[in-house]
């Protein structure tokens, strides 16, 4: 079992859209998954068929306060595999909240290991969805996880944007979770007819070298339509260009894993 961040501080970069399409991509293939929506807009929950207004003890922000249990806020999606923990609006005052608490930035992890050790609920992978901010809700996300996947979108300053990032992943490394890595960086939004599309994917493989995957994730507007449908593109549209890149995503990311000796493992404690 292996629990992956998906983030950027950035919004707008494809980071829920690459969440939702991922672990409809891997429950196809038959792996069960966790989606952990921890983004206070809730774009996951709805992007998943279901609603970001429900009461807050149903939600992760009834976990992470005290008031629920993962177990009874887990809940099945019309998509087979594919269960989600969802959020609101009411996640975003959790910072303010937990401002006596020293050990906030465990939160997360700590539910999250009591959990699977008591449960029989075996997921394959856990797939948290960011807040776009480097805040307390991202921190402990980084804590809980073994591995985070950055979406990058294939814009001027988006590698500029991404410096940021690893000085806080590096942080995060030091003092709160030394097993943290860097799982991959996907591109997103990439245009073929665009030479700074180009460029990026060029400069992102020079810096960052076999951490970039080979799957590119292309603009395509069934991607902006799906989740007002409340579906996966994969479901939406599976011939569209974006879905075929999504639905392929999952063969290139397990297979970095091996290359990179990241393979899913049991790695609470």
């Amino acid at each position: 079992m292996k629990i992956i961040s998906i983030i950027n501080q950035k919004g707008g970069v494809g980071k829920t859209t690459t969440v939702i399409n991922l672990a409809s991509a891997l429950s196809q293939q038959g792996k069960k998954i966790l989606v952990i929506d921890l983004d206070p807009q809730g774009n996951a929950t709805t992007g998943l068929g279901l609603s970001n207004s429900e009461q807050s003890d149903k939600t992760i922000y009834g976990i992470l306060n005290g008031t629920s249990l993962i177990s009874n806020v887990i809940k099945r999606t019309k998509f087979a595999n594919l269960d989600l923990i969802t959020s609101n609006v009411d996640l975003s005052g959790l910072e303010v909240e937990t401002a006596g608490d020293n050990d906030r930035a465990f939160i997360l992890k700590a539910k999250l290991t009591s959990y699977l050790n008591d449960s029989r609920a075996l997921y394959d992978y856990i797939l948290i969805d960011c807040p776009p901010s480097l805040s307390l809700l991202t921190v402990m996300a980084l804590v809980s996880s073994n591995s985070l996947l950055v979406p990058l979108q294939t814009e001027f300053f988006a590698l500029e944007g991404l410096t940021q990032l690893m000085k806080t992943i590096d942080r995060i490394k030091v003092n709160l979770n030394p097993e943290l890595m860097i799982q991959g960086i996907l591109l997103t939004m990439y245009d073929r007819r665009n030479k700074l599309s180009s460029q990026v994917e060029q400069e992102a493989r020079d810096y960052f070298k076999d951490k970039v995957y080979q799957t590119v994730i292309p603009r395509n507007v069934r991607l902006s339509e799906a989740p007002s449908h409340g579906v996966p593109v994969l479901v939406y549209d599976k011939n569209c260009p974006g879905s075929k890149s999504y639905y392929s995503f999952p063969d290139n990311l397990m297979f970095q894993e091996k290359k990179v000796g990241v393979a899913p493992k049991e790695v609470l404690n």
